[in-house]
């Protein structure tokens, strides 16, 4: 494998220049931005990492953006693997309790689910450009499908944060398409969006937190979550 190949897979970029993409790169600060703006929130343990790894997940996309390369391709998905299975071994614990082995287990477990809902997503039209994402939000919808009941302000956190992330997902996937129209494409709505996303989904956790609710107390008292 060549890491310094070329890659050339929105509509703003035009050429090899490192800022042949300059609103797709410069709207990675939203990422950065989410991380500042939650980290100021009194954030503890995993949302403390959750944070730090939304700001790498900003400096990785800033690369890809610029260099365009392999590597920095890598560069850019890497963070954002790392933080959803982190996020969901976050949620197996603080929403189900689980333990740490089925916690791990888990979170593991993604990789799996995301192979397999790439494919049946790739097979429709349209979702096929953002295959390897939806998955994802429909495991957040999911989720919070799961937790309405025994806890609604959490589950519903979590559909609000899904339901950003399918509208981003909307503006990525029409970025090629609005070219004709739209010279910078559409690309950068999706980081807009997805770093307030991201950012809010670490906020579901920390009110979550500090409403005490748990799997052992919420079927008890839902409504004092």
């Amino acid at each position: 494998m060549d890491w310094t190949t070329q890659i050339d897979g929105y509509c703003e970029r035009l050429g090899p220049d490192y800022w042949a993409e300059p609103v797709n790169a410069v709207t990675n600060a939203a990422f950065l931005i989410a991380a500042v703006v939650v980290w100021r929130r009194g954030l503890a343990g995993v949302e403390k990492a959750l944070a730090v790894i939304l700001f790498a997940i900003g400096i990785g996309s800033y690369l890809f953006h610029t260099h365009a390369m392999v590597w920095a391709s890598v560069a850019d998905v890497t963070p954002i693997l790392i933080f959803i299975m982190v996020y969901i071994h976050a949620a197996n614990r603080m929403f189900w309790g689980m333990n740490r082995i089925y916690s791990t287990a888990g979170a593991l477990l993604f990789i799996p689910y995301l192979w397999f809902g790439a494919v049946l997503f790739q097979a429709i039209p349209f979702f096929a450009i953002s295959s390897v994402y939806w998955p994802v939000a429909l495991l957040i919808l999911i989720y919070a499908a799961l937790l309405r009941r025994r806890m609604p302000r959490t589950a519903a956190g979590l559909a609000a944060g899904g339901g950003v992330l399918c509208l981003s997902l909307l503006f990525r996937s029409l970025d090629e398409a609005f070219c004709p129209s739209v010279p910078i494409g559409t690309h950068f709505v999706w980081h807009i969006l997805n770093g307030a996303m991201l950012g809010w989904m670490i906020e579901v956790l920390r009110r979550h937190r500090l409403s005490g609710v748990s799997r052992g107390t919420a079927s008890h008292a839902p409504p004092a979550e």
